[in-house]
Parts: C-alpha cells; sequence; structure tokens
C-alpha cells in the first residue's frame, strides 16, 4: 500500500509541474470526495462552477484509495472538498501534499464547532465522521462551502449566495417532512440496528438507539462476537427489522439474520439505506435531500 501512494505522490508533483494544456473554461474548478458533498457543491455552484466528483454510487470512502486519473483532476482543481475527520483515511496523505503543492483543499467538516461532535477511537481525528445525517450541520456546511467559493470567485457571489438561500430554505422544509413522518413511529420501537455505525447523528437528531454490526468504520470486518452481540441485542429487544447499506457488502446483515432465526427469533431486512454515499446519478436517491427521504421512509416504514 505504501508503495502504491509513493508512486500516487510522485504522479501528483508531476501533475503539478506538467499540468496539459486545456482550452480555459473561464469556470472555477472544483473537485469533491463523497456523493454528499458533490451534490451539495453543485446546488450552491450551480452552472457557473466546473464540478468533479471522484466517487459515485456505492463507493464506501473509507476504503477509497486514488486513481492516477484521480490525482490528475485533484492537481488541476482550483478548490478540493472533503469531508475530513478521517473519513477518507487513504486520501490523507494526497491531500497533505496537495497543500504543501500550494493546492486549496477544504475540509467541510472545519465549518463545525468539535466539541459538539461524537466522539470516536476508531479514528484519528478522534470524532464519528458521518456530520451528514446532522441536518444542522448541512446547514453550517451548506453556507461554509458557499463562503468558500466566494473567496476564490467573486465575481459569481450573486449567484452562489442565491442557490445557498434556496438550498437552506429546502433543507428547513425536509427537516418538517422528516419530523412529520419519525413522529408517526412510537419512541420505544426506535432502534436502529445496520451494517456499521454510520447513523449516530441521525439517532441523536431523531431520538433512535443506534446500533451497527461493523462499528464507525468499514475498514474492518465484522467478527463472530459482533454477530452473536447484536443477535443476543435483537432477540432481547424484539427487534423487528435490521437494514443493509448501499456502501457496503449485504453478506454481513445477512449473516446476522441467519444468526437469529438460528436462535427461533424472526428479524426481516427492512430494506436498503444509503449511508456513505448516495444513490444512482439522476434517481431521487442520488440527492442528498432524496436519500434522506428515502431512509427515513425505508425505516419508518420497516419499525412500525
Amino acid at each position: 500500500m505504501k508503495k502504491t501512494l509513493f508512486i500516487l505522490l510522485i504522479i501528483l508533483i508531476s501533475a503539478c509541474k506538467q499540468q496539459p494544456k486545456e482550452q480555459p473554461s473561464g469556470k472555477l474548478k472544483v473537485v469533491t470526495t463523497t456523493t454528499m458533498i458533490t451534490d451539495l457543491v453543485q446546488e450552491i455552484g450551480g452552472d457557473v462552477i466546473e464540478l468533479e466528483g471522484l466517487m459515485g454510487s456505492g463507493i464506501d470512502p473509507h476504503l477509497y484509495k486514488a486513481s492516477q486519473g484521480d490525482v490528475r483532476k485533484l492537481s488541476q482543481a482550483d478548490v478540493i472538498f472533503y469531508n475530513g475527520l478521517h473519513l477518507e483515511g487513504k486520501l490523507v496523505e494526497v491531500f497533505e501534499k496537495m497543500n504543501q503543492q500550494g493546492k486549496r483543499t477544504v475540509a467541510v467538516s472545519d465549518a463545525l464547532d468539535k466539541s459538539t461532535l461524537i466522539g470516536s477511537d476508531y479514528f484519528a481525528s478522534s470524532y464519528d465522521p458521518h456530520i451528514w445525517f446532522n441536518l444542522e450541520y448541512w446547514e453550517q456546511i451548506t453556507s461554509f462551502v458557499t463562503k468558500e467559493l466566494i473567496k476564490l470567485d467573486q465575481n459569481n457571489e450573486s449567484v452562489y449566495k442565491a442557490n445557498e438561500e434556496i438550498y437552506l430554505k429546502k433543507l428547513s422544509n425536509l427537516k418538517e417532512e422528516l419530523d412529520k413522518n419519525i413522529n408517526t413511529l412510537p419512541s420505544e420501537q426506535r432502534i436502529l440496528v445496520t451494517a456499521h455505525d454510520a447513523f449516530n447523528y441521525f439517532g441523536r437528531s431523531f431520538n433512535f438507539e443506534v446500533v451497527g454490526l461493523q462499528g464507525l468504520s468499514t475498514a474492518t470486518e465484522a467478527g463472530v462476537k459482533d454477530v452473536q452481540r447484536l443477535t443476543d441485542f435483537i432477540i432481547e429487544n424484539n427487534i423487528r427489522a435490521i437494514f443493509i447499506e448501499s456502501s457496503v457488502p449485504r453478506r454481513t446483515v445477512e449473516a446476522l439474520q441467519k444468526a437469529v432465526q438460528a436462535r427461533n427469533h424472526e428479524v426481516n431486512i427492512g430494506g436498503e439505506l444509503f449511508s456513505d454515499a448516495l444513490g444512482s446519478a439522476g434517481t431521487a436517491e442520488g440527492t442528498y435531500i432524496g436519500m434522506y427521504k428515502h431512509n427515513v421512509a425505508t425505516i419508518v416504514n420497516a419499525l412500525k
């Protein structure tokens, strides 16, 4: 792995020194990492930026490694937006090298007061990085991204601010809709069991107890003890449904279901949730708002 990373960094240095000549578009060139950030930047930047997202639907950012093509895209960007908090753990050294080369890199998590985050011993940052599941955080990040874009492209300040206002209104409407849907689910049934602990900010926001099979990161797979622990928990709490995730192999949750059934207890797979990545481009779930609506509808319908 270190050898691969070294090669990518050499490519990066070369790309920064000798970028291919391209016809300038006159637009700010922006590169993003996760699909959630790509969607947000697209909402704010609209047609006045040139945007490229590195990760697509179903891609796990915990495990993502930069390709030669990614490094070239990063080296040619005017600004790079990434999550931070060690979510994109295998890209950290690449970003550090970018900074040394004078490239503008922005961790959207820098918009947040770290004292309000959920702590974690599993990440180098010491925080749970799944911040997009807190709508108030996402509103703060929206304004933060808007300010960063304006710093680099003051000519389009009015566009960025207008798009920010529209998107913040959409997020406010989303919160009202989700509250209404979740309030149909009794508090004692708000126990969410998923493939990994990506939903703790969601749980804190909407009063769910969240239990993940793999913990916060998918970098390490669940073991026999994890399955046994969660099997006991499901039976003791008479949980009706557990959930797979789009960016995590479904076999982990299917193994958990079989372990529960072996104990003469029935638990359903309640559906697929989008955790570390949005759905396919062009679908409702391919947007942050559509993803959130899908997740909540799936959870509520399965747990009722």
